[in-house]
């Protein structure tokens, strides 16, 4: 209903341009079988508030001469169809084009290639009659096609552009007859962002027309950014009221270096003309297909102030036999013309054009307008079931026959095979990367293949820089060093300040350059990295040179604890194994050889068995050690001070025994309160992770809440046996049971707080040898000064092991008590 309205409301326009005439000899028409239309804007109207679509004269408004070369070349093309003998071999293909200078006041021609018998009845049955057109080449720009397409799609009448990319008609629900010999606005998108990508830029503004084409090219390039590294710093619709000036002191504001001008000639040449005038220095222009080629910019005085000028173009194809075309098209219409009744806008005004002016227009869409007449005219070569000598006239033609076979297209012209896709867009071709260069000539670079598994590629060293030779960076923020993450700073991500990865972080900046990622437990950094390394592990091998010394020590000290038990075996009857303790020694000193077998589990990689094995023996049996000394301080000073002034503690003791009852009791309670804690947790391995970040240290882990109770008995009893001996302090000088225990408790102090020193400030491998020697020090501390010296004097003072002798100074003792 909408279109039928539409039809209606433009008729009365139609009708008024059919009664035009007084024209010369026109280049629009064609007389043959079938008719192509054409539609090219060879003037242009500059876009205003919508008015009544009534026709106009574009004759008198702005020529483009690009659009007429084009124009010229859709002649040439028909003109060589009909001189070939196999194409088309009996049918002779004629035209009727146009001058599509607007989008809102040009319907006539429209309406022209659509009416039957030159009406247009959009109430009756297409069916009924054929329309003077069976396809239509054009229009040029996508803001032309949007407002005439949905006329043609209403019969699926075909439209072939040569130049429209917006990325709408791809869309078949909305437009099912219209295809293109270019490519869309997306393609072209995407080679101008790998362009920009390929020189390292970030920071790029973005200047558009004011109409379809120009909006659907920011979307298309918004969308491709999106995941990219580039941000789009500025973006400004232009038209013909865009104040320059302003737009140009917000990029320079911005420090943008790179500009993308996506616009039809008319509002690309304004842009750089300006950029000229209001003295715009050390940019880089990235051009579109539209006006990359352009003959007029390059050759402008102060061009090459503005900087460099990059763009993508359609590929200059040669057109064989185009140029004797042009010199015999001009020639003619030179001549004498006599007038002729024609329609309206297919008038030129342009007869004073040069042949050479018009061969050195800009070449850009030419073999897209040869390939849509080619098209048009292969279609029909199909449905009139053409042979070598002769095609089937008497068939009946309706554009939706032409259409299904331009949908079907497969043949090759120039080199190139003319498809299209499902969507009507074509699938050959590519794009070329230009350069204007000092001669003012657009130098191809480099091009853009969309078939090809790689697209781009660019001859750097054809590019001569405004900047004598380096690339011109455009970027917010200067890329960060190596192993710097991107801290955002404002709304865009490409401006950003730079912060160094702390240890154990690093920053990829392939997958997020805004993060420092930490590494995993087994894996380091050093400040300011850009991957993980793993870990060194770090433990005390058996082979060890300090293990191997460690081991000796523990050797020597077994075999100097069995040495000094069979010495004291033998001499068990005497007075100095007798005051050691007699029975006692035997246990302590087999204590400390059980004591010295957790040594052995200090080195390797450690393992939960190992680790139990490296605590549990040492606090049990030296448990009982300390416990077998308590007991012989007690008994010393119980001999010499207690007895005498409470004699049931002496009489006691004696009874019931009770130095092994206190030795009993402290095993039981240790060995309960070990079962208990270990089972509840016991040592385990553990990695020490956070002293060395390089590194990860192998040790064994005791809980210290979890076995405090076994702590705790283990300093009571060193307590309880210093405090035993230091009481003895004063007993007779050559008597010196109590002070070898008392010094050797303070070596044992001092070996412990000199480890636990070390403990604190180191948690390296060899803190494992140090914990092992303390141990060993703790039990060398009562073998080497307490029972060596007894073997000395049994050995080499046998006169000091008598009863006599030790009779001798008790008595002594007690007379220097008594006075």
């Amino acid at each position: 209903m909408k279109v039928f309205l539409t039809l209606l409301y433009l008729f009365e326009g139609f009708l008024q341009a059919a009664t035009q005439s007084t024209v010369q000899t026109s280049e629009f028409h064609l007389r043959g079988d079938y008719l192509i239309g054409g539609l090219f804007n060879i003037h242009y109207v500059a876009a205003a508030n919508f008015q009544r679509p009534q026709a106009i004269d574009c004759s008198s408004k702005l020529f483009i001469l690009p659009n007429y070369r084009r124009f010229q070349l859709m002649r040439f093309s028909v003109e060589e169809i009909n001189n070939s003998s196999s194409l088309l071999p009996n049918i002779s293909l004629g035209y009727q084009m146009f001058d599509h200078c607007s989008d809102i006041h040009s319907f006539p021609g429209i309406f022209k290639l659509l009416s039957v018998n030159d009406l247009i009845r959009p109430w009756e049955d297409a069916s009924t009659g054929l329309p003077n057109a069976i396809g239509v080449v054009g229009p040029f720009t996508s803001t032309h096609a949007l407002s005439i397409a949905p006329i043609f799609m209403t019969n699926l009448f075909p439209m072939v552009s040569y130049g429209c990319s917006g990325s709408v008609f791809s869309k078949k629900n909305l437009y099912p007859s219209f295809l293109r010999t270019v490519h869309s606005n997306k393609d072209v998108i995407n080679s101008i962002v790998g362009i920009i990508l390929n020189f390292n830029w970030r920071w790029v503004a973005f200047l558009y027309s004011d109409d379809d084409f120009g909006k659907d090219g920011l979307e298309q390039f918004k969308n491709k950014i999106e995941d990219s590294e580039i941000c789009l710093a500025f973006y400004k619709a232009i038209n013909v009221n865009t104040d320059y000036l302003q737009v140009f002191k917000q990029i320079e504001e911005q420090n943008i270096k790179v500009i993308v001008v996506f616009a039809p000639k008319v509002y690309a040449e304004a842009v750089v003309e300006s950029a000229v005038q209001l003295n715009v220095t050390n940019k880089v222009w990235i051009a579109d297909d539209g006006w990359s080629l352009n003959k007029k910019l390059p050759s402008m005085n102060g061009i090459q102030n503005i900087g460099t000028v990059l763009g993508v173009a359609q590929p200059v194809v040669t057109i064989p036999g185009f140029t004797d075309f042009i010199y015999s098209a001009i020639s003619q219409t030179d001549g004498g013309d006599t007038e002729q009744k024609m329609f309206c806008n297919q008038k030129c005004n342009c007869s004073n054009l040069s042949v050479k002016t018009l061969l050195n227009a800009d070449p850009s869409f030419s073999f897209p307008v040869y390939a849509a007449v080619y098209a048009i005219a292969h279609a029909l070569h199909n449905t009139l079931r053409c042979g070598s000598d002769r095609c089937h006239k008497n068939i009946t033609v309706h554009p939706h026959m032409i259409l299904e076979e331009l949908k079907k297209s497969n043949f090759t012209l120039l080199n190139q095979t003319v498809q299209f896709d499902e969507n009507g867009d074509p699938k050959f071709g590519s794009l070329s990367v230009v350069f204007w260069n000092s001669s003012g000539n657009a130098e191809e670079v480099g091009s853009y293949h969309f078939q090809s598994s790689i697209h781009l590629s660019i001859n750097k060293t054809k590019i001569k820089w405004f900047t004598n030779g380096e690339v011109p960076t455009s970027l917010c923020s200067p890329e960060c060093p190596a192993g710097y993450a991107k801290k955002p700073n404002g709304m865009h991500k490409c401006c950003f300040t730079c912060e160094i990865c702390k240890t154990n972080n690093y920053v990829n900046i392939s997958e997020d350059p805004f993060k420092c990622i930490s590494c995993k437990d087994t894996e380091w950094a050093a400040e300011g990295s850009t991957s993980c390394l793993p870990r060194l592990l770090e433990y005390v091998s058996l082979t060890d040179i300090g293990a191997v010394l460690t081991m000796v020590l523990e050797g020597l000290l077994l075999g100097l604890t069995v040495s000094v038990s069979v010495v004291f075996a033998i001499n068990y009857n005497t007075p100095v194994v007798r005051s050691a303790g007699g029975p006692i020694c035997f246990l302590n000193l087999g204590c400390l050889s059980l004591c010295s077998i957790s040594v052995f589990f200090y080195f390797g990689v450690p393992t939960p068995s190992s680790c139990v094995l490296r605590y549990l023996p040492f606090i049990l049996f030296y448990t009982v050690c300390l416990a077998c000394f308590v007991v012989r301080s007690f008994q010393i000073v119980c001999i010499f001070k207690i007895s005498a002034q409470i004699p049931n503690i002496h009489i006691w003791w004696v009874k019931y025994h009770g130095q092994w009852l206190l030795i009993s009791a402290a095993f039981m309670f240790q060995a309960l309160s070990l079962t208990i804690s270990f089972c509840c947790d016991p040592p385990r391995p553990y990695n020490e992770m956070l002293w060395y970040p390089e590194q990860i240290i192998l040790s064994c882990n005791l809980n210290i809440q979890a076995s405090c109770f076994s702590l705790f008995l283990l300093v009571s009893l060193c307590c309880l046996c210093f405090i035993f001996s230091y009481m003895a302090k004063d007993l007779p000088k050559n008597y010196n049971e109590a002070k070898a225990i008392t010094f050797c408790l303070l070596l044992l102090i001092c070996t412990w707080v000199i480890f636990i020193t070390e403990y604190m400030l180191y948690r390296g491998k060899y803190i494992q040898i140090f914990n092992a020697l303390a141990v060993l020090s703790s039990l060398y501390s009562f073998l080497l000064w307490y029972f060596l010296p007894k073997c000395y004097i049994i050995i080499f003072k046998p006169d000091k092991n008598t009863q006599q002798y030790f009779q001798g100074l008790i008595q002594s003792y007690t007379k220097t008590i008594s006075q």
